[in-house]
């Protein structure tokens, strides 16, 4: 109830009151009522304006909280648009972000189908070519086999001929023979082996002398001429000794950036590992982090990413993802790069795409320090000299050459040898009989079916064996020296053994009453197979029995 409203009620009650007092006072009482009433009237209208003062506060009052609570209502509401306004467009670029690293995935991907659209294409026209030859193939041996068919019925004929012809002869000998063993009174049989006995005794010392001289006039002759092809082949073909290793330390502009790196709870570093497949070590080591990784291309590709992200300064796990799927495709062009240039400077020409990416993949991988693709190019240069010396094609010589170890592109991630591997490949991009001869035997030419082969092993043994070609510790040499020599001496017979021209030639000297010539050629063999089974070394170890017999006499 407000105040005016009392004030009204107030003012009614004393009325009624007056008027009540009126009709009992009488006329007596009039004055009185007046006085009254006017005091009613007076206090009623005192009661209003205070009602009407107090009201007009209570709704000034009323005014200024709802103009607060308007103020307080649009600041929340600005304050909350421009808080959505700020995460859309945050959103927003996230999206476009991802967009865009969809879209550059789509047209990899896009251009990977089309070089394997080509690729397939390629290989349905030479499976093409390869029916017309097949069809045509068959028509001449259909035309060989009409040939034969007439060739084989003349022989056959003659074959009757001269088997009448035989039999008469048989007789004729028959009646020979039946006269000359009346004449002489000995059998046949017994005059045979007098005369085999004979004639054995007399070759016999004939035989051996022929036979050592054309040894030993075949044996100077091989190595005279093997000489002289190697020493032009290691004249004409020179490059660097020193290996180029992979890099594992990346510097950094600042240590803060280390802690930029690993990121709020260590996601950025968990991120960065998971996708690359590399442990990011960050330690006390100033300006530098390192990378750790037994696969070199990994390492790489961490290092050009780590490296891309310190440019740009962005780091968190949406910019690694994009960051190391990029250096990834950058990677493989390297690859492809690297890999054209070695076949380029091999001089080796029509090489598939796949084998050329399978090439360039060398180019980080080391055998004691050597560069494999390095390795692979000299090898092809080393085999097209010798080649042509021989009067072979020095283009299939350094096509082998410089595929010899493509095995090694892939060994760390199959099952086998990097022969087997590589014989594999090689079949599988269509390489030519000659090559995958030269791949299958480059360690064991003793079992090649080419020339080519042989080639490639001595190009091989040169490049790996020049000094400095491939580095090994002071320890590890000193140890294989003493197994080398270890192994010779653990066999029966023998008195000395000596690790020669840097453990790549074993000299075993035996005594001469227990080991005769032929047991010293198994002795040889036992001895290598040994060196194979039980050692790790580069290249490949010769072993030299020697037998001498010495005869002294004094003279008095």
């Amino acid at each position: 109830m407000s105040g005016l409203e009392i004030a009204l009620l107030l003012t009614a009650l004393v009325l009624a009151g007056a008027l009540v007092f009126r009709r009992r006072a009488g006329e007596a009482a009039l004055l009185e009522e007046k006085r009254l009433l006017e005091a009613a009237r007076a206090e009623a209208k005192e009661v209003l304006e205070a009602a009407k003062a107090e009201a007009k506060e209570l709704l000034e009052v009323a005014r200024r909280e709802a103009r607060a609570l308007r103020e307080e209502a649009q600041a929340t509401r600005e304050r909350t648009l421009q808080e959505a306004e700020e995460l859309l467009r945050r959103r927003q670029a996230e999206a476009e972000a991802r967009l865009k690293g969809l879209e550059e995935r789509l047209r990899v991907q896009e251009a990977e189908l089309k070089e394997e659209r080509e690729r397939l294409r390629a290989e349905r026209e030479e499976l093409k070519k390869e029916a017309e030859r097949l069809s045509k193939r068959a028509e001449g041996l259909d035309l060989r086999e009409a040939r034969l068919s007439e060739t084989e019925a003349r022989l056959k004929s003659k074959e009757e001929a001269l088997w009448e012809r035989e039999k008469a002869i048989s007789e004729r000998e028959r009646e020979v023979e039946k006269k000359l063993q009346e004449v002489a009174g000995l059998s046949r049989e017994e005059a045979q082996r007098l005369i085999l006995e004979r004639l054995e005794a007399e070759l016999e010392e004939e035989k051996a002398q022929r036979v050592r001289a054309a040894l030993e006039k075949a044996r100077l002759e091989a190595k005279r001429e093997a000489q002289k092809i190697l020493a032009q082949a290691m004249q004409r073909q020179a490059s660097e000794t020193a290996a180029q290793l992979a890099v594992s330390v990346v510097p950094i502009p600042s240590d803060a950036m280390k802690g930029r790196i690993i990121g709020r709870e260590g996601r950025n570093i968990r991120t960065f590992e998971a996708l690359t497949g590399v442990d990011l070590i960050i330690d006390d080591t100033p300006e530098a982090v390192l990378l750790s990784s037994f696969n070199p291309i990994r390492r790489e590709i961490a290092r050009m990413a780590l490296e891309e992200l310190m440019q740009d300064g962005r780091i968190h796990p949406g910019r690694i993802e994009e960051v190391v799927e990029k250096a990834k495709q950058e990677m493989k062009t390297l690859l492809y790069e690297k890999g054209e240039e070695a076949a380029l400077e091999a001089g080796v020409v029509g090489l598939k795409p796949g084998l050329v990416q399978l090439l360039g993949r060398l180019y980080f991988r080391s055998s004691y320090g050597q560069n494999v693709l390095k390795h692979s190019v000299q090898v092809a240069h080393l085999s097209g000299i010798m080649a042509a010396e021989l009067g072979l094609d020095p283009v299939v010589a350094r096509r082998a050459g410089l595929l010899h170890d493509i095995g090694k592109s892939v060994d760390r991630e199959l099952e086998g040898t990097h022969v087997e591997i590589g014989l594999a490949l090689a079949k599988r991009f269509g390489e030519g009989e000659e090559v995958l001869d030269a791949i299958a035997h480059h360690h064991d030419p003793e079992n090649a079916k080419t020339l080519y082969a042989v080639i490639v092993s001595a190009a091989d043994a040169l490049s790996a064996a020049r000094p400095g070609a491939r580095r090994e510790s002071l320890e590890e040499y000193l140890q294989r020296l003493e197994s080398l020599e270890k192994i010779a001496l653990s066999f029966p017979g023998v008195e000395q053994a000596f690790a020669v021209q840097a453990g790549r030639e074993v000299r075993v000297i035996v005594r001469p009453d227990q080991i005769s010539d032929a047991k010293a050629v198994l002795l040889a063999r036992e001895i290598a197979r040994r060196i194979e089974q039980e050692m790790n070394y580069p290249g490949q170890v010769q072993v030299t029995v020697v037998r001498e017999t010495r005869v002294v006499e004094v003279a008095r």
